[in-house]
């Protein structure tokens, strides 16, 4: 007695869609006919969707059982193959869950290194500031970003910074040198408690090249001419003689 499509697909704990779908791709025979056209499923069919199902739920997609050899024997190649590609899964999911445990510790934005720096010490920065900062970590060595995540530990407490932040974009020239004036010995502080936060391509693959077009191109996107300007302003003041 032989089985329906819809029995073979019962007994196989399959749909019928399932089993049209192994047909068209080749994966499942076509079985004999009866004279009113229905076809006939056997034994050999229903043992060859259950092998269908059970390589596929261990991992295998549906091309790579198509080129398997439709035989007894198992598959030993190809599962020594998928289990290597699991292993590799499971370490690469293993990590993504280390790194998800530091950023609920300390929570992180996605786009930085888990346990760049604190949580509020970045989400609180003014937009282009923490872009700033993501562009920083793709193209500084690790020492420098060390640098960088203690001196952004710390709050940011000089009105200066703010006055930065907030310049239009059309603060006319005696208001942009005023903040550049102001700004300098903030900076100049700064990084005389953060050496390590002087940005170069120390540690990296780049060139320096590379790290000054970078952050050239990070800063001219980012910040309005004006604070552009202020920054330029700031820049010639540090490398001034200072007491």
């Amino acid at each position: 007695m032989a089985w329906s499509t819809r029995e073979i697909a019962q007994l196989a704990g399959t749909t019928l869609r399932a089993v049209r779908h192994y047909h068209d791709i080749g994966l499942l025979a076509e079985p004999h006919r009866r004279t009113n056209g229905y076809k006939q499923y056997g034994v050999a069919h229903l043992v060859r969707i259950l092998r269908i199902r059970r390589l596929t739920e261990l991992g295998f997609s549906l091309s790579q059982i198509a080129a398997m050899p439709d035989t007894d024997d198992q598959p030993v190649a190809a599962l020594r193959t998928l289990d290597t590609e699991l292993a590799a899964t499971i370490e690469r999911l293993q990590r993504a869950r280390l790194e998800l445990a530091v950023i609920l510790r300390q929570p992180t934005p996605a786009e930085l290194p888990p346990g760049f720096a604190a949580a509020g010490a970045v989400t609180g920065m003014p937009p282009a500031d923490r872009s700033f900062v993501v562009v920083l970590t793709r193209v500084l060595g690790a020492d420098t970003m060390r640098a960088w995540a203690d001196m952004l530990s710390k709050p940011v407490t000089d009105p200066v910074a703010e006055r930065f932040d907030t310049l239009p974009a059309d603060a006319d020239e005696q208001t942009r040198a005023a903040v550049a004036r102001d700004l300098a010995p903030y900076v100049r502080t700064l990084y005389a408690e953060h050496p390590g936060a002087t940005i170069t391509n120390t540690g990296t693959r780049y060139s320096a090249r590379y790290v000054q077009q970078a952050i050239s191109t990070a800063l001219a996107e980012l910040y309005s001419p004006a604070q552009l300007d202020v920054l330029r302003r700031t820049n010639r003041l540090l490398s001034e003689p200072h007491d």
